[in-house]
């Protein structure tokens, strides 16, 4: 007689060959073949930071020859510390902004650099809207500097995006930037950033959504402080709030990429202003940040940007912000 077992033990052989013979006759194999779509996914990365809402968004990465343009090192040693970090020369660099969402009130910090830098930069507008957002639904941007990459975005073809927003910018920065005195003084290079800055801003200023704010005050008081980081350019400020305990801190262009200037900070690069500055305000960048634990984000560090700052055996490292699926 069988038992149960016997039973189940054949029932278990006649599936298993069942399960064979099926192979058999059934195709195994699919047409996979497909054109490359040639195409990234949307760049924005949404987190929440005590009752605030942050949409990181990408303005895209463009290639720039990092390791010459550093200064106080060699190229040689910037390329090797680059390629040790299994990043080549040129660097795809990215240039990031932050959306913030009050509940009340939506600001961008930072705008890109619209259609002044190249097709691979410029696709912050399209960011926002595949973030769920649209550009006129911005109430206010401010800005950590007005180089190009951080204001240019504020227009296309001459015009305004951002068609609702109040632009705020530091008054050292506009003092610096608008002036045309401080172009003729300026080096030759650098004198298209003047003019940059004169078309990004000039829509905002003739229709009086334009304000600037002093060193170290509220660009907008009980929602957005700074501190005045300057080196860089004469007003780059770091742009903050706090939140249920919580801080975070859009440090700007505190470093460009999270390799070299972490390890050494006395490195600095030639869109420094004043580089000499720019290292000590670096350090004291690092060490505050270090010492408060606080939610970093960054304009150029590798997309979202968003991380901590430690200390470790060459000085600082950094820590990106580990990925959460949910918000």
């Amino acid at each position: 007689m069988l038992s149960r077992r016997d039973m189940l033990k054949g029932s278990l052989a006649a599936a298993a060959i069942g399960a064979t013979a099926s192979t058999v006759f059934v195709p195994l194999h699919a047409n996979a073949k497909a054109p490359l779509t040639g195409t990234q996914v949307p760049g924005y990365y949404r987190l929440i930071v005590g009752d605030v809402e942050i949409t990181a968004l990408s303005d895209g990465t463009g290639q720039f020859p990092l390791a010459d343009l550093y200064l106080n090192t060699s190229h040689e040693h910037a390329r090797t510390a680059l390629a040790n970090a299994f990043q080549g020369t040129p660097t795809f660099t990215s240039v990031n902004a932050y959306l913030l969402n009050f509940g009340d009130r939506l600001v961008l910090l930072d705008a890109g650099s619209g259609d002044f830098l190249g097709p691979q930069l410029g696709k912050l507008p399209a960011n926002i809207r595949a973030s769920g957002y649209k550009p006129e639904q911005i109430d206010d941007i401010v800005l950590t500097h007005i180089h190009t990459d951080h204001s240019g975005g504020l227009i296309l073809n001459g015009k305004a995006i951002y068609p609702n927003a109040m632009v705020h910018a530091p008054k050292r920065e506009v003092d610096y930037w608008l002036d045309p005195a401080n172009k003729e003084t300026a080096a030759e290079g650098n004198k298209k950033y003047f003019d940059e800055a004169a078309l990004a801003t000039s829509p905002y200023i003739d229709a009086d959504r334009f304000k600037t704010f002093d060193d170290n005050t509220s660009p907008l008081p009980g929602l957005i402080n700074s501190t005045l980081r300057p080196g860089h350019t004469p007003g780059h400020s770091a742009l903050w709030f706090e939140s249920k305990g919580e801080k975070f801190v859009h440090w700007g262009d505190i470093t460009h990429g999270d390799v070299i200037q972490f390890d050494e900070p006395g490195v600095s690069i030639v869109f420094d202003v004043d580089p000499d500055m720019a290292i000590i305000t670096r350090e004291a960048a690092f060490a505050e940040a270090v010492a408060e634990k606080y939610l970093v984000a960054g304009a150029h560090i590798a997309f979202p940007g968003i991380g901590h700052v430690r200390e470790d055996s060459t000085l600082y490292d950094w820590v990106p912000m580990n990925y959460r699926a949910d918000v």
